[in-house]
């Protein structure tokens, strides 16, 4: 551009226009087709089905199915609220068994046919087919398949809502007919999925409550970012190691009695559910990991001490930026909102999704459920929806704090800036969604096969073959350096975009040869700044995850909560992100806007610098000072290699 027109970066470029207009149309039909996976979900599908079951003639338990009727099938679409529970006729042929929806288990042993008369009339509680009136339980056939339950019917309560006997060594010849054995294999037939979702759905209400309570350490920890820097800067590294190291503990404690109780039970010749056992790997691979990461933390800490320092005045900085748009601070609180609004959205349309069967009928009239056949396609729209749109609110969220920095920065008296969030909100959804758009369906494009050599990797793990085990991981691995790389380079070219309106490759360009030629100044955010800030995630999570660890254990009902805990871990450590990348992203775009600065004007009175005095002479003792600590290093491994010489 010519010289005389760099001034108007005081102020968002004046002739702006619409940028990478085919993505956003690319991105429009694709928010489209997830609207129509989710009219698809909820017309075929019913995620009641995953926590209460269904009976031998489709209808779901506890719920009013007289819509979901299913023609040519006898006591299909019947109205089953407060019948929560799924009762055999037969115990110890379950596979092949009828079974109902009652509203309560068998209390006692049930004997004779009066004893069952009285049970059903006493509680409502009505144990045989539902078209059987309850006067003629004396003299009605008993069977597996109906239409009242083989005598004798045992003492019972609920496990994942079925009615199981409660002492399975008082069955007759139990250990020979291994009966025990049958009813909990029958149990574990559904696969690990269906029992992860069905402990999240039971669990959604303290899910959303530990992000919430994520919010709040989040929030905290901001404020004493903004008012204490200095002293909060030390205080999260202290707190972050701790936190870890009780989190780790944590998790280990955790394992450990669960793999007790466990023993017992296999002592005690009581079958285990395989739920119960994925649980227990799942927390032992849990501990071993935050063992590691908790080392590795300590190391790097050990490592880069003499260098966080240098962080406290660049978050002051970052504070007077704050100061001057207090609004920034409230920016993730949105971009929160709007997540978990998608998650929820996301996990209910799963829910549907998962349950998207057609009914089928057996030879003896009894109803079973397969897989649609356009599922698996859906399944795959729905993944990638899930990283495009979340990738698509935190760039948002970039797009706007980077654009109100870049106001902030660019403007002489700024005192009378106006209103830099809102300006930069309206210019990003008039002008720039596609930008965004852009930027976050290249991460995704990393995201997928990343994620899916990954579970090939961990299929992998008892193969035979090294060498295809070995090319997997360093798949993986070059995927991961891509995905950093693209995100820094995404983050740099929304601050570009908001400065000057052009497309994304244009922006990502000149913000890569702008960052590229003031490497050493940038290291000193990128190893400090920044480093400081993610102990702070990390800390939120470990408090965050320590806490789950205890609730969730105290929920009796959860039988594989391993999920749970680790989707908080990954909700807590996200919402942390939301929060904390507010002085990420402004240290990031403070730096890109010098860089601009410097290579736009001199420093003379004809062309004075936009960045206020301090700043600019902080950043450049920055990258002094570590130019002079490498020296220091090369000098002293030079002393010592001549010493060894002269020996």
């Amino acid at each position: 551009e010519a010289k005389d027109e760099k001034g108007l970066l005081s102020n968002p470029r004046r002739n702006r226009g619409c940028t990478d207009i085919m993505v956003f149309l690319i991105f429009v039909f694709f928010l489209c087709g997830m609207i129509f996976i989710a009219a698809f979900s909820v017309t075929k599908g019913d995620p009641f089905r995953l926590v209460y079951g269904t009976d031998s003639f489709g209808n779901t338990c506890d719920e009013d199915n007289t819509d979901r009727a299913i023609a040519g099938v006898r006591n299909s679409g019947r109205n089953l609220k407060g019948r929560q529970y799924l009762f055999y006729m037969n115990i110890e042929e379950m596979d092949t068994s009828m079974r109902i929806c009652v509203n309560k288990c068998p209390e006692n042993d049930l004997v004779t046919p009066r004893a069952l008369f009285d049970f059903s009339q006493q509680t409502g509680s009505l144990l045989c087919r539902y078209d059987v009136n309850l006067g003629d339980y004396d003299y009605t056939n008993r069977t597996s398949l109906g239409p009242c339950p083989v005598l004798p019917v045992y003492k019972s309560e609920s496990l994942l809502n079925r009615c199981i006997p409660r002492e399975l060594i008082q069955i007759k010849d139990w250990l020979k007919s291994n009966v025990a054995n049958n009813i909990i294999a029958h149990i574990n037939k559904s696969n690990i999925f269906n029992k992860a979702l069905r402990d999240l759905y039971a669990s959604w209400n303290i899910v959303i409550a530990l992000c919430f309570l994520a919010v709040a350490f989040s929030v905290l920890l901001v404020l004493l970012i903004r008012f204490m820097a200095a002293v909060v800067t030390w205080l999260i590294v202290v707190f972050t190691v701790l936190a870890s190291m009780v989190a780790t503990a944590f998790l280990w404690w955790t394992f450990i009695s669960y793999k007790n109780k466990l023993d017992r039970e296999e002592q005690m010749n009581i079958p285990l559910l395989e739920v119960d056992i994925n649980s227990e790997y799942a927390f032992m691979a849990f501990s071993a990991s935050a063992t590691g990461l908790t080392v590795i933390l300590l190391l790097v800490v050990l490592a880069l001490r003499k260098r966080i320092a240098l962080a406290v005045f660049l978050l002051r900085e970052a504070g007077a930026c704050v100061s001057a748009m207090p609004m920034l601070l409230i920016q993730p609180l949105w971009t929160f909102i709007l997540l978990l609004m998608f998650f929820v959205y996301w996990v209910t349309v799963l829910a549907f999704l998962c349950t998207a069967e057609t009914p089928s009928v057996t030879e003896v009239g009894f109803v079973v459920f397969k897989e649609h056949e356009t599922v698996t396609y859906f399944w795959w729209y729905h993944l990638v929806g899930l990283f495009w749109i979340c990738e698509f609110i935190i760039a948002c969220q970039s797009f706007v704090i980077s654009g109100a920095v870049a106001r902030w920065y660019f403007t002489r008296d700024k005192s009378h800036i106006g209103f830099p969030i809102l300006g930069t909100i309206g210019r990003l959804i008039v002008f720039h969604q596609g930008s965004v758009a852009f930027g976050s369906i290249i991460l995704t494009l990393v995201k997928i096969p990343r994620a899916i050599l990954i579970f090939i990797s961990k299929r992998m793990k008892d193969s035979e073959s090294d060498c295809a085990s070995f090319c997997v991981r360093c798949c993986c691995c070059c995927l991961c350096c891509i995905d950093k790389c693209l995100r820094n380079l995404s983050s740099n070219a929304y601050t570009v975009v908001a400065i000057n309106g052009k497309n994304f490759c244009t922006s990502a360009r000149k913000g890569h040869h702008l960052l590229a030629g003031n490497a050493l100044r940038m290291a000193a955010v990128d190893s400090t700044a920044d480093f400081v800030l993610f102990l702070g995630k990390i800390s939120i999570m470990a408090a965050t995850t320590a806490v789950s660890v205890f609730w969730f254990k105290s929920q009796e009902e959860l039988h594989f909560y391993a999920i749970p805990v680790l989707l908080v871990s990954v909700l807590s450590f996200f919402i942390a992100h939301c929060f904390l990348s507010v002085y990420q992203m402004i240290l990031h775009a403070l730096l890109l806007c010098f860089c601009e600065d410097c290579d736009m004007n001199d420093g003379s009175s004809e062309r004075p610098y936009f960045g206020s005095k301090s700043f600019m002479v902080h950043v450049s003792e920055c990258g002094r000072k570590l130019n002079d600590l490498s020296r220091r290093k090369e000098d002293s491994c030079t002393d010592a290699e001549s010493e060894a010489a002269q020996v």
